[in-house]
């Protein structure tokens, strides 16, 4: 059967220019192992306050013809596939309408770069999924060194609650792998999905990401930089920025501080009598409490020379997280 370009979505949406959209990039539908069909998948998502998901169906392309008609002039979809290996999962996002990601390999093979590379020759976005989570095949094997991103938060598939131990340890893992790569020029950027395959469960979490514009290549061009920070929900908030001399940088940018203070400022709404802590390459540098209302405001002040980067945690009450960042790196 020859499919017509309109059976797939477009890469390009209107959206509203440079700006901040929100995405969930790990989604299955009936046609692999969820429940939800792509139609009720997309009205799900736009409900849920999204600007743009992800197709990524276990070891195939999103079923012919199921996903261009549901793009709009304000949702993209992006097309995807999760490569289930035996030896971990990873997400192959942006590849082309009917390209296949071989599965059929494991760490043992050392072969993994070539089915990455494979992905990045379409302009495509590498991410390792889920590391710790708690199943076979789940547990992440592969060197994060060939991938493109890291999913830190996956969502509560497994579980009734949307924030796991298995979260907590590849939280920690990208963290200690952050301070070493910042150094070196060649950290990797978190991100978080839902992994959806019940009803309920779609963009919670999800990642929001900086883009030029609501296609395909500017939204995973904002993700690999690491333009981006992780919402628990639709309902969190974050504008985290940090400033030296009057220079200004927010998440995934570089700020020249010439050696002067700076001053680290996250605004927060959605996650009442929370609490904001600040990481750099020297572990958690400080932690301060949110109002009980609907937004606060956190400040902190350091320098270049003891924090090559700062980034934040916001968590609920009960210590589960309500958001996450990525750095600004400091120099």
């Amino acid at each position: 059967m020859t499919l017509s370009s309109s059976s797939f979505p477009p890469v390009r949406a209107v959206g509203r220019g440079a700006a901040w959209y929100r995405g969930d990039c790990h989604v299955h539908s009936v046609h692999s192992d969820g429940e939800l069909d792509p139609a009720e998948l997309a009205v799900r998502a736009r409900a849920a306050g999204l600007d743009f998901m992800a197709t990524t169906e276990h070891n195939s392309p999103a079923a012919p013809g199921s996903w261009g008609h549901l793009a709009a002039d304000d949702f993209l979809i992006v097309l995807g596939e999760e490569v289930t290996t035996k030896t971990g999962h990873w997400l192959a996002l942006g590849i082309e309408p009917g390209q296949v990601v071989d599965w059929n390999h494991q760490v043992r093979d050392a072969s993994v770069g070539r089915y990455v590379e494979q992905v990045h020759r379409v302009g495509g976005l590498c991410v390792a999924a889920h590391p710790h989570a708690p199943y076979p095949s789940g547990d992440f094997m592969f060197p994060f060194g060939d991938f493109d991103v890291v999913e830190v938060w996956n969502g509560a598939w497994t579980s009734d609650r949307p924030w796991n131990a298995d979260n907590e340890a590849a939280l920690a893992e990208w963290g200690r792998g952050l301070a070493a790569g910042v150094r070196t020029g060649s950290w990797r950027a978190a991100m978080g999905n839902s992994d959806t395959h019940l009803e309920g469960q779609i963009g919670i979490p999800h990642t929001v990401v900086f883009a030029e514009e609501l296609g395909t290549e500017a939204i995973l061009a904002g993700i690999r930089s690491g333009r981006s920070w992780i919402a628990g929900s639709a309902d969190v908030d974050l504008l985290f920025t940090a400033e030296a001399g009057g220079r200004v940088a927010g998440v995934g940018e570089r700020l020249a501080t010439r050696g002067g203070r700076v001053d680290v400022k996250v605004a927060v709404s959605g996650v009442p009598s929370g609490s904001v802590s600040f990481h750099t390459d020297r572990g958690k540098a400080h932690r301060a409490s949110l109002p009980g209302g609907t937004r606060g405001e956190v400040r902190w002040g350091t320098r270049a020379e003891d924090s090559s980067f700062v980034r934040v945690e916001i968590r609920h009450p009960d210590g589960h997280a309500a958001a996450l960042s990525n750095p600004i790196v400091l120099t």
